[in-house]
């Protein structure tokens, strides 16, 4: 998917979701949406009421996690991991990831950097900073 609308992001979850309860065959981006999916079954409830979370807006200064956001990242974050870009991503990945003795809580780590790194080149009009992201990763 490249650069999808908000509603083929949230339909590409919906589908992986629905291909995986009947059955179906899952492969490439499936399969990995699935991997994420697995991981957060409070979001599984959502994935199984299309019609009711399709069009939901989430707030977060009213506390609303966006679940759509959330496994987004995620997949963001493992298409940096296959391809080691930005460079050194996978190694501060395999560091944290032995550090705290969890994939799934480094992922989260990983995801607070990278959410701040593309939070501030929004406000500043500018491209993401690599080096600011990687050292975010180094401190953690």
């Amino acid at each position: 998917m490249f650069n999808p609308s908000r509603d083929q992001a949230r339909q590409f979850f919906f589908d992986a979701w629905r291909k995986y309860r009947s059955r179906e065959v899952l492969a490439g981006l499936d399969s990995i949406a699935l991997s994420v999916i697995l991981l957060h079954p409070e979001y599984h409830p959502v994935l199984d009421d299309p019609e009711r979370y399709q069009d939901r807006e989430y707030r977060p200064e009213a506390g609303d996690t966006n679940p759509f956001l959330h496994m987004s990242m995620h997949l963001a974050i493992e298409e940096q991991l296959s391809v080691d870009q930005p460079p050194g991503i996978q190694a501060e990945f395999t560091r944290l990831a032995a550090k705290l003795g969890d994939r799934h809580a480094a992922c989260h780590e990983v995801m607070e950097c990278l959410a701040e790194t593309v939070w501030r080149a929004q406000r500043d009009g500018s491209v993401p900073d690599t080096p600011a992201y990687l050292g975010c990763l180094k401190r953690r």
